[in-house]
């Protein structure tokens, strides 16, 4: 089956204290995709969070050499692209 949830993609989460925050998933397993918003949730302190509670945005980045500064500016250009 085709997995919607990719490395580089954005994803909004749609439940917990977080709901409507937008994060960049950094990693994908099983159950689990581990974000990011290089601010609370940095590289080395990711977001674990079931698939089923976020919603892939279908917008990949390349998160290969990315760093929290990078993801930070990922999201300020998206949210700026949502406010239009």
């Amino acid at each position: 089956r085709m997995d919607r949830y990719e490395i580089g993609m954005l994803a909004k989460s749609k439940a917990g204290h977080d709901a409507g925050k937008v994060y960049v998933i950094i990693d994908v397993d099983e159950t689990y995709v581990y974000l990011a918003d290089g601010r609370i949730r940095t590289l080395g302190h990711l977001k674990k969070k079931k698939k089923k509670h976020v919603q892939a945005i279908c917008r990949k980045q390349d998160v290969a050499a990315c760093d929290d500064v990078a993801i930070k500016r990922i999201l300020k250009e998206f949210s700026k692209e949502e406010e239009r």
